[in-house]
């Protein structure tokens, strides 16, 4: 059974590279912009895989439009990607909006803005951190 679990991780891995390298050189529809693939989930049989993508989107371009053209575009990148592996059965490709990196994000301004109020706060009260007192001394 771990033989199953680092095949489909090995394949995943080379699935990313190739995708990306098609991506890059191989699509050009204009509705897809700058695309980065931050991970690829292939199923057990290899039959399907899920690609976790992000976009740069430039102007009035949206993550929705880039997503519909690399779905339309999904059966080419799919037969590129069967020319490019040596596997008996390719995978076949859905892409999905990555929301990792913008939930990290708002998170980071969650914390950072939480960090904010207790510092205001402390200084209300006129209790100041040790930290900052330890930081005032040095400099």
């Amino acid at each position: 059974m771990a033989n199953d679990f680092s095949r489909t991780s090995r394949v995943s891995q080379q699935v990313q590279k190739e995708l990306a390298r098609i991506l890059q050189q191989e699509v050009k529809d204009p509705r897809i912009g700058m695309v980065t693939i931050s991970g690829v989930d292939i199923t057990r049989d290899l039959a399907y895989a899920k690609v976790f993508v992000t976009f740069l989107t430039i102007g009035d371009q949206t993550n929705e439009e880039s997503l519909a053209g690399l779905n339309s575009a999904s059966g080419y990148i799919r037969r590129l990607l069967g020319k490019a592996m040596r596997l008996r059965i390719v995978p076949e490709v859905r892409f999905c909006f990555d929301e990792t990196l913008t939930e990290g994000l708002r998170i980071s301004e969650l914390v950072s803005g939480a960090v904010k109020n207790d510092k205001v706060k402390m200084e209300e009260s006129g209790r100041v951190d040790e930290d900052d007192q330890h930081d005032e001394e040095k400099a």
